[in-house]
């Protein structure tokens, strides 16, 4: 199961439609309580305090589940520098594994929990 928290108008939709695909069932509402596999988190720059996103994010995560962390490339509306991905992470409590180009506007930030609390 992957939930999707801060989805707006911005997001792109052949990602959401591509992980739909992918999973085989519907991205869960931010709203939900069910327990998810995988967060996908859509973050900009002007969305507030990125620790405390990555703590609610958290929230639903099974045990060893993965965030994946979507901002905006470079040059793009609400880009989030690596340097604070990089701060934010430990201080919720994860580590950042890799970075891919997600699509077009967006890349995407791998956190999992660290090994040690697995």
């Amino acid at each position: 199961a992957v939930g999707e928290i801060g989805w707006d108008d911005d997001c792109d939709t052949d990602l959401r439609a591509a992980v739909v695909a992918a999973c085989g069932t519907e991205l869960v509402d931010e709203d939900s309580d069910d327990v998810v596999d995988v967060v996908m988190l859509w973050w900009r720059s002007e969305d507030g305090d990125l620790v405390d996103a990555l703590m609610d994010a958290i929230a639903p995560l099974a045990d060893h589940g993965t965030i994946w962390l979507m901002t905006p490339k470079a040059g793009r509306n609400g880009h989030v520098e690596a340097a604070d991905i990089a701060e934010a992470a430990p201080v919720a409590g994860l580590q950042q594994t890799s970075t891919i180009s997600a699509a077009a506007d967006w890349q995407g930030t791998r956190l999992v929990s660290p090994r040690a609390k697995r």
